[in-house]
């Protein structure tokens, strides 16, 4: 059976973080009891009182988180019908949050991207160089218990992995599974996308029901999503995001799902979902048990406090451009081009928005 691809399910961490942070706020001030107002009265006072002394005001959460913050979000492809069956990271993306905490940086990471997996002990694998998409599995083995592989582990080694690769220091994260996500889109109504090119579905027929796949793979008529604004359904957002048999490959699709996050995030706040309750309860639960949250310590809440004044338009999608390796003229994976690895280097520098400038192909502009 093909694997499935998860592409845009990262994505809605992300959103989900950026556009609930003033939800929390909202909760946690809405559940304060109010402060007893005293009512007329003709008695004087005995005597002169001192003036009453005012306490503190308690911080909010994540009051002395500083940037920059770097958030490494994980959509994996985990086959929870299958004992055993190890979790495969099909998006990695990192979200960078520089020291104002006024604006961000999204940005992919090739599944295939070819790097050096450090050794790590817990799962007793050995280190190695191969495609980046491993060390989520050959992370999550257990020792002794091949049919309960750990989402954690795999997520510790691809973010130690990610890390000692970009350089940057990884704040916290998430992990997101195939389960959930088109529930989850519904749950929002649906969102409004620009289709960027022609693209026709591998997996889905046009009524979104699963193409027959046979030895020669799938057959059956196809859903196609024409290019132009489209209003998508969960099913819809989630089989255009994970498609990367068109022009341009995984590159399109890392593209893609970067738009799709920019679009739930843009949904999220114009609703208003991030400052009423009841509707970021109803998304949450949609979520369930699809998420699973490393934040090194620290609460979700506390990202979300931050991150939650901060407007879908000051999030900027950078593509990050890379090509093919091949070994004795077999294909191995994907390297970024210098041009990628510049961007890197510009963003631990804090010269993100310069270098853009200056390059603005790197820029996502719909």
């Amino acid at each position: 059976m093909t694997r499935r691809r998860l592409l845009g399910l990262a994505a809605l961490v992300a959103a989900l973080l950026v556009a609930t942070g003033a939800v929390v706020t909202t909760r946690l001030v809405a559940n304060r009891p109010a402060a007893p107002v005293a009512g007329p009265s003709t008695a004087p006072p005995a005597s002169p009182t001192p003036a009453p002394t005012t306490a503190s005001p308690t911080p909010p959460p994540g009051a002395d988180l500083k940037g920059p913050l770097n958030l490494l979000l994980v959509g994996v492809d985990t086959r929870v019908s299958i004992p055993g069956w190890e979790p495969h990271a099909d998006a990695v993306l990192l979200l960078h949050v520089p020291a104002g905490l006024d604006r961000a940086y999204l940005f992919s990471l090739p599944r295939d991207l070819v790097v050096d997996i450090p050794a790590y002990p817990k799962a007793r694998y050995p280190g190695g160089r191969t495609k980046l998409t491993h060390a989520m599995s050959y992370g999550s083995r257990v020792p002794g218990d091949k049919r309960n592989p750990s989402t954690a582990q795999g997520y510790e080694l691809l973010r130690t992995t990610v890390s000692r690769y970009t350089g940057l220091r990884i704040d916290a994260g998430a992990v997101i599974t195939f389960g959930g996500f088109d529930k989850l889109v519904d749950t929002l109504g649906g969102v409004d996308l620009y289709v960027d090119q022609r693209v026709e579905s591998r997996h889905r027929r046009p009524d979104g029901t699963m193409r027959t796949l046979t030895g020669g793979g799938y057959t059956g008529p196809q859903m196609v999503y024409q290019k132009g604004t489209r209003h998508l359904t969960g099913w819809q957002a989630l089989d255009y995001a994970r498609q990367r048999y068109t022009a341009g490959g995984d590159y399109t699709r890392q593209r893609h799902q970067q738009q799709l996050l920019r679009a739930l995030a843009r949904k999220i706040l114009d609703q208003g979902t991030a400052r009423d309750p009841q509707r970021v309860e109803q998304v949450v639960a949609a979520l369930g048990r699809t998420l699973v949250y490393a934040g090194g310590g620290r609460n979700l809440i506390d990202y979300a406090y931050v991150l939650g004044g901060l407007p879908a338009d000051r999030l900027t999608l950078v593509v990050l451009p890379g090509a093919g390796v091949s070994s004795g003229g077999a294909y191995r994976g994907e390297q970024l081009k210098p041009l990628g690895r510049d961007f890197l280097t510009a963003l631990r520098s804090g010269r993100a928005d310069a270098f853009l400038a200056a390059h603005p192909s790197l820029r996502v502009k719909n």
